[in-house]
């Protein structure tokens, strides 16, 4: 059993069912309309537009006074559009808007300077419309091969400033090799990717199908550019016939074949695919694709359905440039979505936030029949969600992350899914007059705590309520399993005369400068600073009074303990004067250990003044004559040392 499977992308394009669906408007309208050329490639849908009483005429001059004459989504040359204005004719511009764009890029760059090198048919009312808007010479290549001829006959023309666009239905393997052709690395050379995205989609999709097919049938008509660009497409990986409509089915030798695709140029309308697959299926007893399967008629319907301002809907993105993107609605309407309509975020590009085939939600700004587009805004579906979310959020009392992005009177704001948020300067969790700059573009938490229920989609939020709420959460958990002697890891938060407190994760406790250090300190900053990540224990805790006194000097380190373990009595030892009084001199003889020498004790003679004898930092020899463990006093002596060494210089004599 053989299976019949449609291109995913065949037939109509945005652009050219932009043409057609205001052609067919107008007509309903009673309008008497003028095309300026066929409005498409495709005999049967300008025959119906005839039966209609639409005209096509081949030149401006062949106008009616009363007619309104549309422009083919192949577009015109500027001399056009002013011949028209002199007829006085009403005129509807569908030219489509990737052509549209090369008209901009080629008209800019011709100003600049630039020669502009064309990739297409010159024959093609395409490039004929592109020719138009060239300020100067322009050069129209075919292919690869055309384009190395015109390097090797204008050997000049690596000096001068040269622009490169290419047909919008421009065969993509093609256009790859004439990239080859082109030098790379010279700055007077730019190069515009001017192919049609939808021409680049239904290429690939077309060129996927055949490869899984024994047998493709591309419809299309004869002179359509982009439907004989799909057939040599086709024709690379199966055998590929090339038809009109269904009648042409009856003429062909189709060959048994198991698998057999369908695709469709941009200016073939549903109805005939339908007809192509429908006579394939009734005449050689198929099975059509049911996923791949389309209602026509109703995307027919759906085709002159009416929008209006305020309304939401669906649309599938075609075009993406820096500016806007285009979206395809379904109707007879090109929708255009800017920029600014698209995000609030100056740093994103359009490409950044959506792709070619991606479907979004949008909200209609404004419809202009007259020329078969509309205004539409991204933004503004994404705000309703944002402030629905935001509404919520506040009663519920969720907490919810955003970047600060402006330092306002008074307070900070910040955008929430498209939804301003105003944050008070008393609310932001900082003290009291302090620098409001330090949350700029900081990512912070908050709570909803007033919502603007006007419609401007704004609220109020609360950074001090989330600190406020982790607090009590770390307080409660911090009591839940406080116990004296544990230990706790936290920041020095802040320091005063008597102490430093320390954060211990939501809830502070202190040191006591006597805690801090086993030495006699002045003030804690001899020991810590803030911001120092300490090592604490909990000493005492009173949960009434949400008091914690912590401890900080470890046993170990206790200068008291390290002297016992270390030094006896009758030990010579070098000490430090660190002190003098009346009654003799103080000198430390490990930190934080200090002896006596009492005046008696520094000489072997009588000493009146102690400062005869030491200064304070002189270093001298003492021994050790006593430790008393319980005062945790030392006494020691240079007298000692002198009569030791005296009796064993009397020692030697009796020697």
């Amino acid at each position: 059993m053989s299976k019949v499977t449609v291109a995913r992308s065949a037939g109509f394009c945005f652009g050219v069912d932009r043409a057609v669906k205001m052609v067919y408007n107008e007509l309903e309208s009673n309008t008497k309309v003028a095309t300026l050329g066929p409005i498409i490639h495709n005999q049967d849908v300008v025959n119906d537009m005839k039966a209609k009483g639409a005209r096509v005429v081949e030149s401006v001059d062949e106008l009616l006074p009363d007619e309104t004459v549309v422009i083919r989504s192949h577009g015109v040359g500027r001399a056009v559009y002013d011949r028209i204005a002199e007829k006085g004719c009403r005129m509807l511009d569908a030219t489509c808007p990737f052509v549209a764009k090369i008209h901009r890029i080629v008209a800019e760059k011709s100003k600049e300077g630039y020669m502009i090198l064309i990739a297409g048919d010159v024959n093609h009312p395409e490039v004929q419309g592109i020719i138009g808007h060239c300020e100067q010479n322009c050069i129209v290549f075919r292919d690869n091969i055309e384009l190395k001829h015109v390097f090797e006959k204008n050997g000049n023309f690596l000096e001068k400033k040269l622009a490169f666009v290419a047909q919008t239905t421009y065969n993509i393997i093609e256009w790859e090799e004439c990239l080859k052709v082109i030098p790379k690395g010279n700055p007077d050379i730019v190069i515009f990717d001017t192919i049609c995205s939808a021409t680049d989609t239904r290429q690939s999709d077309a060129a996927e199908l055949a490869k899984s097919s024994d047998v493709m049938l591309v419809v299309g008509g004869k002179h359509s550019s982009n439907t004989v660009k799909l057939y040599e497409v086709c024709s690379r990986y199966c055998k590929t016939y090339h038809i009109e409509n269904s009648d042409e089915l009856s003429s062909l030798m189709l060959p048994c074949a198991g698998k057999i695709g369908i695709t469709a140029g941009a200016s073939t309308p549903a109805y005939i695919i339908k007809e192509v697959q429908t006579t394939m299926t009734e005449n050689v007893n198929l099975t059509a694709n049911q996923d791949e399967e389309i209602d026509f008629a109703e995307a027919l319907d759906q085709s002159f359905k009416k929008i209006h301002t305020g309304e939401k809907v669906k649309g599938i993105v075609v075009g993406i440039d820096n500016a806007e993107i285009t979206v395809d609605l379904g109707t007879k309407h090109t929708g255009y979505v800017k920029l600014e309509d698209l995000t609030d975020d100056s740093t994103k590009k359009p490409a950044d936030l959506v792709a070619v085939g991606d479907e979004i939600d949008l909200i209609v700004i404004k419809v202009n029949d007259s020329e078969g587009t509309v205004a539409l805004s991204k933004r503004k579906v994404d705000e309703q969600a944002g402030y629905d979310t935001v509404v919520k959020a506040k009663e519920d009392g969720t907490v919810l992350e955003g970047t600060v992005s402006r330092i306002v009177n008074k307070g900070v704001t910040l955008n929430y899914m498209g939804v301003r948020v105003f944050i008070p300067a008393s609310q932001s969790g900082l003290p009291r007059g302090a620098e409001l700059d330090q949350l700029n573009k900081q990512k912070v938490q908050f709570k909803i705590i007033e919502v603007d229920e006007g419609g401007k989609k704004r609220a109020v939020g609360s950074i001090k309520a989330v600190d406020a709420a982790k607090k009590e959460e770390a307080r409660a958990a911090f009591w839940a399993g406080a116990e004296i002697g544990k230990t706790y890891v936290g920041k020095v938060k802040s320091l005063t005369s008597f102490g430093a407190f320390v954060d211990l994760g939501g809830i502070d406790g202190m040191v006591h400068i006597s805690e801090l250090s086993w030495k006699r300190i002045k003030h804690p900053n001899e020991v810590v600073s803030v911001g120092d990540t300490l090592e604490v224990y909990i000493k005492d805790l009173n949960a009434e009074e949400n008091r914690i006194s912590l401890g900080f000097k470890k046993a170990e380190d206790n200068p008291w303990e390290i002297f016992k373990s270390n030094y006896s009595v009758g030990d010579v030892v070098k000490a430090t004067i660190v002190s003098i009084t009346s009654f003799g001199a103080f000198a430390q003889i490990i930190d934080g250990v200090d002896g006596l020498i009492h005046i008696s004790q520094l000489a072997d003679k009588k000493v009146e003044n102690v400062k005869d004898i030491v200064s304070v930092g002189d270093v001298v020899d003492v021994k050790i004559i006593d430790i008393d463990s319980e005062t945790k006093r030392i006494s020691i002596s240079m007298r000692a040392l002198a009569e030791d060494a005296a009796d064993d210089e009397e020692y030697d004599d009796e020697d």
